[in-house]
């Protein structure tokens, strides 16, 4: 089987085969096939596409790389979630608990942030303490003792996607929706969850800019998850505009953790009830309705905050900072950010907002860049707030002086501005189950 001849194939239209995708995978991941190869089959994927069968072999193959974790050992059903990424979203750090607290088991490998998006991680690490790094046998045992454990990905859990991304972000290819649904699903395969929830981002600040495109992914990476026997589900968010106030690795955690306890700002709590419902649905804990009854529950009742609270000390964290968040380190240096005319804010462009906080520290340049978990921006006004000239938009905090005014030029080039109040946006656009797409 020759590299040359499957280029050919998928560049004149064909569809590969599962035995020559794994040919493929193989090779690449075993240094086999050179990158220059691999990089003219990315780019005959780019423009071919690939069908649903075969993007499932893809990933398939992409997901047996590497480890694969069994969770069997622990009992009861398993449920994985993931977000597409975005700005402001610290919502695994909410639903988790709330769905351990209704009886399903959360084994999460969650990642790092890149570039303006946060990741999950970063923002746990903000903890005193807390670790995201562990041999599997603890793994299990803290799941089995909270009935929840966010930890950093495997190093070597699907080792083809991690090669294949660095090609594809030096080969003007990663905006492919059969390679970004496989890169996703093939480190959610690997980790081994009963069933998986999938939180697809649209508008400025995702990658999906799109609803057609977002849904257009939903679909593709539901299809995967059905495809390998995992029940899974896609919900469609709107990422136009930061999700809650806070951005930045503490900030959001201190947002999480109000929001546990009841007083979290509305977008992001409605959106937490919806994500944490369609997780309990997929454990089969009943209809939506009375799932989503069950995630307010938890988090009314405060069970859902005690079994965060229970997760970060398993976790070895600092847990009195859960308990009163004012103990949180401070950024040493803040700055208010005014509104420069009058009027109601029109629209937010969320990735300039999350380009501000990354310059003030709260995101990294590179993978192995670090982070000031301290640093990031509180909102004040968002779109639809109206603001007189000079009044606070935002508050931003870092560690030094000299970040703010890049940051604050980022910031305010993200901010449009109406004499009249615009409509408000939906929080969800779809659902996605197999072979149906349910708009909200």
């Amino acid at each position: 089987m020759r590299m040359y001849d499957l280029i050919m194939k998928k560049r004149n239209g064909g569809a590969l085969t599962e035995k020559e995708l794994n040919h493929l995978v193989r090779g690449y991941v075993a240094g086999e096939i050179p990158d220059y190869q691999m990089a003219a089959m990315l780019m005959a994927i780019w423009y071919r596409g690939m069908d649903d069968k075969e993007t499932a072999a893809l990933t398939k193959a992409m997901a047996e790389s590497g480890d694969q974790v069994d969770l069997s050992s622990i009992p009861g059903t398993k449920v994985d979630k993931h977000s597409t990424g975005g700005v402001g979203d610290k919502t695994t750090l909410i639903v988790a608990p709330m769905a351990a607290a209704c009886g399903v088991k959360v084994a999460k490998m969650s990642g790092r942030g890149l570039g303006h998006t946060g990741g999950t991680v970063d923002k746990l690490e903000s903890i005193p303490g807390l670790r995201t790094a562990f041999d599997r046998q603890e793994f299990f045992d803290i799941v089995k003792k909270t009935g929840i454990c966010l930890a950093g990905q495997s190093g070597n859990l699907a080792p083809a996607d991690k090669k294949l991304y660095g090609l594809r972000d030096v080969t003007a290819t990663v905006d492919s929706i059969p390679l970004i649904a496989s890169s996703i699903m093939s480190k959610k395969l690997a980790a081994g969850s009963d069933s998986i929830l999938l939180d697809v981002k649209t508008g400025s600040g995702a990658f999906m800019k799109t609803l057609e495109d977002a849904i257009c992914l939903a679909e593709k990476m539901v299809a995967i998850g059905e495809r390998a026997g995992r029940r899974t589900a896609a919900l469609i968010t709107n990422m136009d505009l930061p999700l809650g106030n806070g951005i930045g690795n503490s900030l959001e955690v201190i947002e999480a953790v109000d929001t546990l306890r009841g007083r979290g700002p509305e977008d992001l709590t409605e959106v937490c009830f919806h994500l944490a419902a369609n997780m309990l649905y997929l454990a089969d804990k009943g209809t939506l309705e009375e799932c989503r009854q069950m995630a307010e529950e938890a988090l009314k009742s405060g069970r859902a905050f005690e079994k965060f609270a229970a997760m970060v000390q398993a976790q070895g964290g600092d847990v009195s900072v859960i308990y009163d968040t004012n103990r949180f380190p401070k950024a040493p240096c803040s700055c208010r950010v005014c509104a420069p005319q009058k009027g109601y804010i029109s629209h937010m462009d969320t990735e300039a907002v999350g380009t501000a906080a990354s310059l003030l520290g709260a995101g990294r340049v590179t993978k192995d860049g670090a982070i000031d978990h301290r640093a990031g921006i509180v909102l004040e006004k968002k779109t639809g707030s109206y603001v007189e000239k000079g009044e606070t938009v935002a508050v931003f905090y870092g560690f030094r002086e000299e970040l703010f005014p890049g940051a604050r030029q980022a910031f305010l080039s993200a901010l449009s501005f109406s004499g009249e109040k615009p409509g408000r946006s939906p929080l969800l656009y779809a659902r996605v189950e197999k072979n149906k797409v349910e708009m909200l």
